[in-house]
């Protein structure tokens, strides 16, 4: 019992940086992601659905990604959960998070366990909690468990060797997924097309799932990065730009009409055109949104987060859709899609779904969408995104982040409670609160400062027509905290 005692007395001290942010808990293994301080959430989660569900019989999907100790860590879950007598279907191997929103729905179970950092460093391990519906938890969910969790930090000492076998089955979540997604795209056409697909894994759960599909489909596709390292390449696993670089060289020397990537947990992507360019996540979601209703005449709500781009609106306001603002974090997302409020819903971070599917963002969805538009077009991608611009205008986007200090955070408080009325000589049109504080201008120009919910950093986003514009206005968001 010492080692337990131990770390609780590690956790005493370090005990508030369990808190769920943006997507889950996030922290740096062996600091405050540890083993005891796992072994204490996932007893706050079992007491909490103890106390939510009366049913006798509780059930949780757990799963896990490619990082360091991930498997450890969710056998570990495995092992707290089987002696409170909740079943647990464990993953066979790591899968991507859409996979087990899918065997939670599919399993009527009562929640599901991830053990992934998504696009965090190597360094992060994480902990992710979605609900009997699929979806990441909404706030007040995350609130009672951290209510457990305080509850337990100062005499929580359970350190189980052994798990109770009866209440652990291993169930594979790949091949229930690919059966679904098989249906969501028209792989015919993608087929008769001839397109030539890359595909970048980035290390991650997305091997055998992406490349699987569209191998089983008789698609050309190379892949590379389909194994295990924990290290990611030595970069973050993110399907940003400056990530990319060898899917960018793979399809400029291979003629490939497409590259795509997911991240670490499968469930953001990555696009790059026939040319080798990178394409702004934004523009993809635009491209996506405009599709559905142009093309496939759905009708419905849209759904954004702050931090999104606007061509999202000038969409919705030329086909006439409900627009639903939301903060940044995928899960108020997921409750208008639950809520059957929105054919579409994406955040800039490469976050998607659409009707009809799940209540949890899908990386490999968005890319084979990418790839069904490229197709049905018979023209390049690169041709698409200049018709887009074309057609809603043309956009463009940053992101800056910087590490987040006391001092600043004080400013930014000042700065929401008293907004200003001008920033880089424009008048601001309207002040959003929903996360942080966002200022928009005309012409659906807008800067947004916020606290990132996943690392300790602050960012800044804008958007306008041109860069010199979209410079101006962070340059001045940062004059007022700085």
């Amino acid at each position: 019992m010492l080692p337990c005692f131990y770390e609780i007395l590690v956790l005493i001290l370090e005990k508030e940086m369990i808190k769920f942010g943006t997507s889950g808990w996030r922290g740096i293994m062996g600091e405050e992601f540890t083993f005891q301080n796992v072994r204490i959430v996932v007893q706050a989660i079992a007491n909490y659905l103890k106390r939510k569900f009366s049913d006798n019989r509780l059930t949780v999907i757990i799963n896990y990604d490619t990082r360091f100790l991930s498997e450890r860590f969710a056998l570990e879950a495995a092992k707290i959960l089987s002696h409170n007598r909740i079943h647990v279907l464990f993953s066979d191997r790591d899968a991507p998070s859409q996979a087990e929103a899918f065997q939670i729905i599919n399993h009527q179970a009562q929640g599901g366990i991830n053990f992934t950092a998504s696009f965090n460093p190597p360094e992060y391990n994480g902990l992710k909690y979605n609900t009997h519906e699929g979806a990441p938890a909404l706030p007040e969910e995350t609130a009672e468990i951290e209510k457990e969790v305080a509850s337990l930090v100062q005499g929580y000492s359970f350190c189980p060797y052994y798990p109770d076998e009866g209440y652990i089955k291993k169930i594979d979540l790949r091949r229930d997924y690919l059966n679904y997604i098989q249906k969501k795209i028209d792989f015919d056409l993608l087929r008769s097309s001839g397109i030539k697909i890359a595909v970048d894994l980035l290390y991650g759960t997305s091997r055998e799932y992406l490349d699987e599909i569209l191998e089983e489909n008789n698609i050309l596709v190379e892949e590379i990065h389909g194994y295990i390292d924990p290290y990611f390449g030595g970069i973050t696993p993110s399907c940003v730009d400056e990530n990319l670089n060898e899917l960018k060289a793979l399809v400029r020397q291979g003629g490939f009409d497409l590259g795509m990537a997911t991240d670490a947990d499968g469930d953001r992507f990555g696009i790059v055109d026939e040319k080798g360019h990178f394409v702004e996540q934004n523009l993809i979601l635009a491209l996506i949104l405009d599709y559905l209703v142009e093309r496939k005449k759905w009708h419905g709500g849209v759904a954004r987060s702050v931090a999104t781009t606007h061509l999202l609106d000038r969409i919705a306001r030329r086909y006439d859709l409900p627009l639903y603002k939301t903060p940044v974090g995928f899960k108020y997302i997921a409750d208008l899609f639950l809520k059957k409020k929105i054919i579409f819903g994406g955040e800039e971070s490469a976050c998607l779904t659409i009707k009809d599917h799940l209540p949890e963002k899908d990386g490999i969805l968005a890319g084979l969408l990418v790839a069904e538009i490229v197709a049905s077009a018979k023209k390049p991608l690169s041709e698409l995104i200049e018709n887009l611009h074309q057609k809603y205008g043309r956009r463009v986007f940053k992101q800056e982040s910087r590490p987040i200090s006391l001092e600043v955070e004080k400013k930014l408080t000042e700065l929401i409670a008293s907004p200003p009325g001008e920033l880089a000589g424009r008048k601001v049109e309207n002040v959003v609160k929903l996360d942080g504080i966002k200022l928009d201008f005309s012409g659906d120009d807008w800067v947004l400062l916020r606290l990132s919910g996943t690392e300790p950093l602050i960012r800044c986003y804008a958007e306008a027509e041109e860069e010199a514009e979209v410079d101006k206005l962070m340059k001045a968001a940062w004059e007022k905290i700085g």
